[in-house]
């Protein structure tokens, strides 16, 4: 299996991926307006996964960030309280790759001018309290949230986006537990 499943990219577009097809619709065009039509084009395939994504989860979702800022990396979160997965497509930075890691995590890698940033989606689980959410919340701030600490209060979105793509991700060790 890949090491992630790509959702939406535009870091590393590569003009002469898609100069062929350009030509074809675009025949008398200079490589820099070729290249800003490459970029336009991919931003129309964003709005596509947003619709694709459109899948309502019945609780709010968690942003789990490792930010590279200009001072260095912090830890941080940021609720998505809609609970939709397409609200996770959203960014200020400059270049971004939405993907499914091999885990059946989804995740973004984000670039801005000061550096990276490295998000991790989470759904919380339906029977989880104020108090953990909260204590979750807490020890992301603290930068003491451990796999496990994420993993009991809250659930891996990539097996519903694989479900849209067809992607299959192993089962989580809680279920192969059971």
């Amino acid at each position: 299996m890949a090491n992630k499943h790509i959702v939406w990219s535009d870091i590393n577009l590569d003009l002469d991926d898609w100069r062929d097809d350009l030509k074809t619709e675009y025949p008398n065009a200079s490589d820099d307006e070729l290249t800003a039509k490459m970029y336009e084009i991919n931003g129309y395939y964003l709005d596509d996964e947003r619709v694709n994504l459109n899948i309502q989860l019945p609780e709010k979702i968690i942003v789990i960030a490792d930010l590279g800022l200009w001072n260095g990396r912090v830890q941080g979160y940021k609720m998505i309280d809609s609970g939709n997965i397409k609200d996770c497509l959203y960014s200020d930075c400059d270049m971004n790759e939405w993907y499914v890691d091999n885990r059946g995590d989804f995740r973004c890698t984000a670039i801005h001018h000061d550096g990276t940033n490295h998000y991790l989606y989470r759904v919380f689980k339906d029977n989880v309290t104020e108090s953990q959410i909260d204590r979750l919340q807490e020890k992301i701030y603290e930068g003491k949230a451990t796999r496990q600490d994420i993993s009991r209060v809250t659930r891996r979105l990539g097996d519903d986006i694989g479900d849209v793509y067809g992607w299959k991700f192993p089962k989580r060790t809680q279920e192969v537990e059971r």
